[in-house]
């Protein structure tokens, strides 16, 4: 059977924009780890850079028609969707039933849907909950990523039990990295600087790393096991059938296929 195509593709302009907003970000997530400054920085002008070029990504997607009325539509549907289901875990130990439906609608539409569906789910997500705030950024390029990945993911035509087991390891691995990107936020300020799991501004990169996983570990995984199991068993109960019903829209509704219209003449 073969594999759907992607129904958004970035242009090169578009590839560098994202490039570079990912760099910026991913500085944003590293700094503890190679900032040598006697105070701490204001990471949050990292990411409010992002964020605004991030958007400029989506406008230029946009306006060169990469994407057209229909990819649109979908992408408001769905990142209302995922919007709608986020606060539904909230507080709950990190139980979100929202991954499943980013990983498997990045998995059928690709890797550039995946990235925009990430980033404006997220967004959404903030603003009908009240989220707005500086972890934001952080919490919507952790998305966006996820849903790069996901879309990215080898094997595009297998199909079955076995791409099912792909997509469940894979979203143990990915709620993994959410928690660990989240706990990056706010490491270096969440436990003061007295304790053996603190952020060290001198210490050296492998002391950092040791303390920041300690921390992560000792703190986050009540969080990020149970968000894990949940996103696994949500993807193996009911992946085959939102795959299914996923490939069906993107076939009828053929975003690959522009959009005609033939003027009838009068006899």
């Amino acid at each position: 059977m073969m594999h759907t195509p992607d129904i958004v593709r970035f242009s090169k302009l578009s590839s560098v924009i994202l490039i570079f907003t990912s760099l910026i970000s991913a500085a944003g997530f590293l700094w503890p780890f190679y900032y040598q400054g006697d105070s701490l920085p204001r990471t949050q002008i990292f990411f409010w850079c992002a964020v605004t070029a991030a958007v400029f990504l989506v406008m230029i997607q946009i306006s060169n028609s990469r994407l057209d009325a229909k990819s649109v539509a979908l992408l408001g549907v769905l990142s209302a969707l995922i919007a709608a289901l986020r606060p539904l875990g909230a507080g709950a130990i990190g139980i979100e039933p929202m991954w499943f439906v980013l990983i498997l609608s990045a998995r059928v539409f690709g890797p550039s849907f995946g990235f925009l569906l990430g980033l404006t789910s997220m967004f959404v997500s903030a603003l009908l909950t009240g989220g707005l705030g500086p972890w934001l950024g952080y919490q919507i390029f952790a998305a966006a990523w996820i849903g790069l990945a996901a879309g990215l993911l080898p094997f595009r035509k297998l199909r079955g039990k076995t791409e099912i087991v792909l997509l469940v390891v894979f979203g143990l691995i990915a709620s993994e990295a959410f928690g660990m990107l989240m706990d990056l936020q706010f490491w270096p300020w969440s436990i003061g600087s007295g304790t053996s799991l603190s952020y060290l501004a001198h210490a050296s990169i492998h002391e950092n790393v040791i303390r920041f996983l300690t921390f992560h570990f000792a703190t986050s995984m009540a969080w990020d096991i149970p968000r894990g199991i949940f996103t696994g068993v949500l993807l193996a109960l009911s992946g085959s059938a939102v795959l299914s019903a996923l490939r069906r829209t993107h076939t009828r509704a053929a975003f690959v296929q522009p959009i005609e219209f033939i003027e009838r003449v009068k006899a």
